[in-house]
């Protein structure tokens, strides 16, 4: 019986947990749905990730607003999906930042990547004639973008690490409370996604980078916060095994159905029963087939290509 495409039949609500992470930061995490987060600043608040949708961006506001009322001044994207960029609207940021390389990645490819994600995922989307168009960011940096958050709470830095789960992550990092979020370059106790992914140096220049800052506290694009300097050790080396065990049996394969294969069983006694695993795997590995046969930076996925590869490799 074939299986339903991606995550069209994951219709089901999903538990929402707000945390304090510490005095001003703010984590919202959804079983494996996309995290989001707040830090405050003095005067001001500067929210990481937007959510798919206006809608679904203004019910993750109205639960910070039981925490603060300070107006938002930036929107930190951590790069270019559309269930990460979509809702923007809905916060009135003066600034929204995004690495410069997602910015070139929107105007590149983000109305396909609209439409994939939303035939993919629809249960993200929740009411999308609220969209308004595609998100822009208002300032964009190549390796380093720093927000003094005032009144003696330090600053927030915003770095690129390489390229990993896209051309164009950054993540956000708090040094004097050790608190890391590190978009969909890291994850926890949830499957990767890496249909528009660079394998080789995510898995280890890049992760390598993400490491060195000594976080002690992470939140991952998707699953639970890391907690502890052995839950974030484990966190990063979840996602490098992933990683690891895909480049391993994709590159021993001879045909792309072999590799899905064997990827799939490899895999799926660790991580089969996380978060988003079988709707992710045909895309991933798709790409790094490509990956390891020449083709350096992801093809654009579309509507009908995401349909295409599905039928051909989740049987």
């Amino acid at each position: 019986m074939a299986r339903p495409f991606a995550s069209s039949a994951d219709l089901g609500e999903k538990q929402q947990s707000l945390e304090v992470l510490a005095e001003g930061v703010y984590a919202l995490t959804a079983e494996g749905d996309p995290n989001v987060g707040a830090i405050e600043g003095e005067d001001f608040l500067v929210c990481f990730e937007a959510l798919a949708t206006p809608v679904a961006a203004r019910e993750w506001l109205a639960r910070l607003r039981e925490h603060t009322d300070k107006p938002i001044r930036y929107l930190v994207l951590s790069h270019y999906h559309a269930v990460r960029v979509l809702g923007a609207s809905a916060f009135g940021a003066e600034v929204i930042v995004t690495h410069e390389k997602t910015r070139e990645l929107i105007a590149e490819r983000g109305e396909q990547d609209w439409a994939s994600e939303y035939a993919r995922m629809p249960r993200l989307f929740k009411e999308p004639a609220s969209i308004p168009g595609l998100t822009w960011p208002t300032a964009t940096f190549s390796d380093r973008f720093t927000i003094d958050l005032g009144g003696g709470r330090g600053d927030l830095v915003l770095r690129y690490c390489g390229r990993g789960h896209t051309e164009g992550d950054l993540v956000a990092w708090l040094p004097r409370q050790r608190i890391m979020f590190a978009g969909d370059l890291v994850e926890s106790q949830a499957a990767l996604y890496t249909g528009d992914a660079f394998h080789r140096d995510w898995s280890s220049a890049t992760l390598d980078r993400v490491a060195a800052f000594g976080a002690r506290t992470l939140v991952g694009g998707r699953g639970v916060v890391a907690r502890g300097e052995r839950g974030v050790a484990a966190a990063i080396a979840q996602t490098r095994d992933f990683l690891a065990v895909m480049l391993r049996e994709v590159g021993a394969a001879g045909t792309l159905e072999e590799a899905f294969r064997r990827t799939h069983g490899a895999l799926a006694p660790q991580y089969g029963s996380w978060p988003i695993f079988e709707h992710c795997l045909p895309f991933n590995v798709s790409r790094l087939w490509d990956e390891l046969h020449g083709v350096e930076r992801p093809r654009i996925w579309t509507a009908e290509r995401d349909r295409e590869v599905w039928d051909r490799l989740q049987r």
